[in-house]
């Protein structure tokens, strides 16, 4: 049942990546029996992934010995430590790589969350990583905040493929695939291969949910509307996808070898035991998606999910009408996306003050 139930999303067009990465994962052979059991096919690590990683794990304590003795700063040692880990896991995923034609076996590294709000240093630190691991199967984590926008382009214009994430809104997520285009424009121009860039947009999931239940908990207990928001959100995130990419712009770079950037499926962990563990796979599975799960939500989906096809496609309307409801309700989606901006920018910055003060 494991393999069929994750077999029935990946023939559906629904990448499984792993969000998680660990050095322990990587040499104890986790990911390959994933690989081959699960039809894991990418991973993604995080500031706050790697801060567990290293405080729990005793696989890194010779390293950062090695490091210490060698008098480089913590910074250069964290940089060093993830690379590191990010170069063996791409190692791992390369011939997934290879077999989906640069598609799939992906593994993603974010630039450093203090720099969320500094384009230049974001470039800057991006093209480092790039450099730093070296592998064709990376991608660069870049935050979809304002600043990273222009951000996103710049770094595509290197012919560096990206993960945007931290997206919460459609609205930029839009805006999101715009600055994508303008990189593979700008790629174009370079004289990169536009053929070997890829890119995802990592749209957020269960914290709309979280966010917008609290609200409207402090409205009426157990309000009808409660547990709607995420997957409307994200099947609104869908809608725009296919309108983007079916327009004149984009078919002009499509010609060029350019291939979209696929809408991911971040946070689709379940925060409310009261709901499905596994309501943010099923609900959301479509073609040319990727699902990026901790492993909890992995193995439930293996075990129980219940893939009924594609639920997405063709839900603009209903998935507005939530919207509205919510709306009239009188929740404010400005403030809601805006606060889970914040503080999603603001969790990785403490995540990674952490890592540091462990190394």
């Amino acid at each position: 049942m494991a393999n069929a139930n994750l077999k029935a999303l990946s023939d559906l067009g629904v990448s499984i990546w792993l969000d998680d990465l660990s050095r322990n994962r990587i040499r104890s052979g986790g990911f390959d029996e994933l690989i081959a059991d699960y039809h894991l096919v990418g991973a993604t690590s995080n500031p706050t992934i790697f801060a567990g990683a290293v405080s729990k794990e005793p696989d890194y304590d010779e390293q950062v010995a090695e490091l210490a003795k060698a008098g480089v700063s913590t910074d250069q040692a964290v940089r060093t430590i993830t690379t590191d880990d990010v170069r063996e896991a791409a190692d791992i995923f390369r011939p997934v790589h290879e077999r989906t034609g640069g598609v799939d076996g992906r593994v993603s590294l974010e630039v450093d969350p203090r720099l969320a709000h500094d384009t230049d240093k974001t470039v800057a630190e991006a093209i480092d990583l790039w450099k730093a691991v070296d592998r064709p199967n990376l991608m660069v984590k870049i935050p979809a905040t304002l600043a990273g926008l222009p951000a996103i382009t710049k770094v595509i214009g290197e012919g560096i493929s990206v993960n945007v994430t931290l997206i919460f809104s459609v609205e930029r997520y839009k805006q999101v695939m715009d600055a994508f285009l303008a990189g593979l424009e700008l790629a174009k121009a370079n004289g990169h291969d536009l053929a070997s860039i890829e890119s995802v947009a990592s749209f957020f999931v269960s914290r709309v949910d979280t966010e917008i239940d609290k609200r409207l908990d402090a409205m009426q207990e157990g309000h009808p509307l409660r547990g709607k928001a995420a997957i409307a959100n994200a099947r609104l995130a869908y809608a725009a996808y296919q309108e983007v990419f079916s327009t004149e712009r984009w078919n002009a770079l499509k010609a060029e070898g350019a291939r979209a950037q696929r809408p991911l499926w971040a946070s689709t962990g379940v925060k409310d035991k009261s709901y499905s563990d596994t309501r943010y796979v099923d609900e959301l599975a479509a073609p040319n998606t990727v699902n990026t799960m901790p492993e909890s939500t992995l193995q439930a989906t293996a075990d129980h999910a219940d893939v009924r096809g594609d639920l997405v496609t063709g839900t603009a309307a209903e998935s507005q009408q939530v919207f509205d409801d919510l709306a009239a309700a009188g929740i404010d989606l400005d403030d809601v996306f805006k606060v889970l901006e914040t503080e999603g920018v603001d969790k990785f910055e403490k995540s990674w003050t952490e890592l540091l003060d462990t190394v």
